[in-house]
């Protein structure tokens, strides 16, 4: 990744799914029908947890909740169509979004709610988000950039800036342990 800005450009993602909810549980977290993004919502969830930042507590929304989930799990695409201004719609997606997707979200857009869109190049997605990030397959994996786009999430921005890379650091120690 030197020479990139792909860090720098994650940071700036991190900092809008951190800065753009403005409620707890306002942070809604889509995939596509193909993909679900319960590992990127699961860390986002952390990172409120660790940061004291309650706005950036994710709710996942889902294609097709089964029967019986849990309510954290059950939350299905009605949502969206719920989704109003102080609100942020994240969308998470590492194929391309399908036409229904795109639909909702740019309904979301015209109520108000921000877009952001973390995606393998889309284009479609990426011209109705406010911001985009697409992840370079050629520098790392989707499930890599979801990690570092959730630590720059759980990064404070008007703290002594540690970096990104300390930050991720400081995660890889935590599940593997230190370097001895």
């Amino acid at each position: 990744m030197a020479g990139s800005r792909w860090l720098e450009q994650a940071r700036l993602l991190g900092r809008a799914l951190r800065t753009t909810p403005k409620s707890p549980g306002g942070l809604l977290v889509v995939g596509t029908p193909a993909f679900e993004p319960w590992h990127m919502t699961a860390h986002l969830d952390d990172e409120s947890r660790l940061s004291g930042v309650a706005e950036l507590t994710p709710t996942l929304v889902r294609w097709s909740p089964p029967p019986g989930a849990p309510p954290h799990l059950s939350v299905g695409l009605a949502r969206l169509e719920a989704a109003r201004r102080g609100e942020t719609l994240f969308v998470v997606a590492e194929d391309t979004a399908p036409v229904p997707l795109l639909e909702r979200v740019n309904d979301a857009r015209k109520t108000g709610a921000t877009i952001l869109a973390l995606d393998s190049d889309d284009p479609e997605l990426d011209a109705l988000a406010h911001e985009a990030l697409a992840v370079p397959e050629t520098m790392l994996s989707f499930d890599a950039g979801q990690h570092l786009v959730s630590a720059a999430a759980g990064e404070d921005a008007n703290a002594p800036r540690r970096g990104l890379r300390a930050r991720l650091a400081r995660l890889l120690d935590s599940v593997a342990g230190p370097n001895v």
